[in-house]
């Protein structure tokens, strides 16, 4: 070997990853991470947090915001990337276990387009009644009597079509015996300033949505909608301590890679996910706006997705609704 080959297969060696690296080949290469909601938003805020983690580890992914058709542009976008882990999705695993029910034309194919990764974070739901509503409603029981007794009352807001919560919220529906008209909001932030107003007598959202109004007497917090009472909100039971406890769900976040992508790759990825969750500054930036870590390797994540889509399927089709998009 002369010594202008060897000298090219040293840099050959040094370009490779090494034995148990964090990260998959391209490591120089900054990454991307694509969001399918605005910078601002629930979403964004994992996926930035996450990204700024991996930053001080020395690896650099931008978010890349594509934001539109609640999510889905963003979604059907992974398919089309390269498979060599620089370019992952960050997405709400609904938009693989409920979408998939609701839109008739949707533009991806939910299990043979996404490699999932690892679960990052969980943000819980409850459910809120303005503070326009009687000061005597203060459990589900007393809501669902409210209701029978007013029947102009009896809608509820979700902070969009064909979410998480617009589906507990047809659960409540259907277990109350109501009959609770659905207005879909575009986002939480419009949904809490009319709940906050009385424009809208109840709300069915996340818990990270009420955190910063808690204080203002303005809304009460009737239930949870987790199996346990969340940490954010220790003094609110749950829908299973006040007798629904068919009703449960809570939104997760989690990041995917496009199909193809090499199982070495998810799995060095996964750690490298799994390893930020440690990180001291990420999770005070989660508990500040409410979300739990919670990893999961990418066979669990796989399951979790495939048991939801499951669960909801029924739930879906009893509620008659669908998208023609």
């Amino acid at each position: 070997m002369n010594t202008l080959s060897r000298r090219a297969f040293a840099q050959l060696l040094a370009a490779l990853p090494a034995a148990g690296a964090s990260w998959p080949l391209l490591a120089n290469t900054p990454g991307k991470l694509l969001v399918g909601y605005p910078a601002g938003g629930t979403l964004d805020t994992t996926a930035r947090h996450l990204a700024d983690a991996w930053r001080r580890e020395g690896r650099t992914f931008i978010v890349d915001n594509r934001a539109g058709a609640a999510g889905r542009i963003a979604n059907s976008q992974l398919k089309r990337e390269a498979a060599d882990g620089n370019t992952l999705l960050c997405t709400h695993t609904s938009a693989l276990t409920i979408y998939p029910h609701v839109y008739t034309k949707l533009q991806y194919d939910a299990e043979a387009d996404f490699v999932p990764v690892s679960s990052v974070v969980t943000a819980g739901c409850a459910f809120a009644v303005s503070g326009n509503v009687p000061a005597s409603v203060k459990t589900l029981p007393d809501y669902v009597a409210w209701v029978r007794q007013t029947p102009n009352a009896a809608l509820y807001a979700s902070p969009a079509t064909g979410s998480v919560a617009h589906f507990l919220g047809y659960q409540l529906s259907e277990a109350g015996g109501l009959k609770l008209e659905h207005i879909a909001y575009r986002g939480s932030a419009p949904a809490m300033q009319d709940l906050l107003g009385g424009q809208i007598p109840a709300y069915f959202g996340f818990v990270a949505d009420f955190l910063p109004y808690l204080q203002q007497g303005k809304v009460r917090i009737l239930g949870v909608t987790s199996e346990q009472r969340s940490r954010f909100l220790p003094n609110v039971p749950t829908f299973g301590e006040q007798g629904f406890g068919q009703i449960r769900g809570a939104e997760t976040y989690g990041v995917f890679a496009p199909p193809g992508t090499p199982a070495d790759t998810v799995n060095a990825l996964h750690a490298a996910i799994d390893k930020a969750s440690r990180d001291a500054a990420l999770r005070a930036g989660y508990e500040k706006v409410g979300l739990e870590v919670r990893t999961r390797t990418p066979k669990e994540f796989a399951a979790m997705i495939r048991q939801e889509r499951e669960t909801w399927a029924p739930v879906v089709r009893a509620s008659g609704f669908r998208m023609e998009e």
